[in-house]
């Protein structure tokens, strides 16, 4: 199964997915692209010491979003891909994409879908957010990708302990740590068994 990974930022769950591959622990997978919308992403350095071809293509460099919309949509279609993961990608899917690749756009949130989702909650917010209401469980989400932010049917979740004194930032890395790169090369395996059967 050929998967194709969207990234804006460092990359940690595109890591996660790379090393259960060369573990062994995510099987019959192959990350054939990775693409960015930002130049700057530490994820497009950890695609290029893996050896996996890596893109950048920003709407800025677009002169209106149909075009950057047009150009990604046309741009993956040339790798054949059975499924696009969203790895902390800060863009939204242009509806020509979830039309072309139905059920097989999957993303991971970090929080549990329903709590702390949707427009503006994303990185950090997402946890400043959680900690502000007071929650004392929070976690990850894997889901289909549909039309709207983060509303997509759920696959998988996992629970994380909110601890006395969390920052956003601690939150986040035990978060990460404990549910988002387990879950995301987990999910990745079932459309990969899925592939198989």
């Amino acid at each position: 199964m050929k998967i194709g990974v969207l990234v804006s930022g460092g990359g940690t769950n595109l890591q996660a997915i790379i090393d259960s591959i060369a573990a062994g622990t995510l099987t019959g997978t192959e990350i054939a692209v990775v693409v960015s919308n930002n130049e700057g992403a530490y994820a497009l350095e950890r695609a290029q010491k893996a050896g996996i071809k890596n893109y950048v293509i920003s709407p800025k460099s677009f002169p209106s979003r149909e075009l950057f919309n047009e150009e990604l949509v046309r741009f993956l279609d040339g790798f054949s891909l059975d499924l696009i993961v969203l790895a902390g990608f800060l863009v939204r899917i242009p509806p020509a994409l979830i039309d072309r690749y139905p059920g097989r756009i999957i993303n991971i949130h970090p929080s549990l879908i329903p709590s702390f989702c949707g427009t503006g909650y994303y990185g950090l917010r997402v946890h400043e957010a959680a900690l502000a209401r007071g929650v004392k469980i929070t976690g990850a989400t894997v889901h289909i990708v549909d039309e709207d932010m983060d509303t997509g049917p759920i696959l998988l979740q996992k629970a994380v302990e909110v601890k006395e004194g969390d920052t956003p930032q601690v939150l986040q890395r035990r978060v990460m740590e404990e549910a988002e790169w387990k879950l995301l090369p987990q999910a990745i395996q079932l459309f990969a068994d899925r592939e198989k059967a």
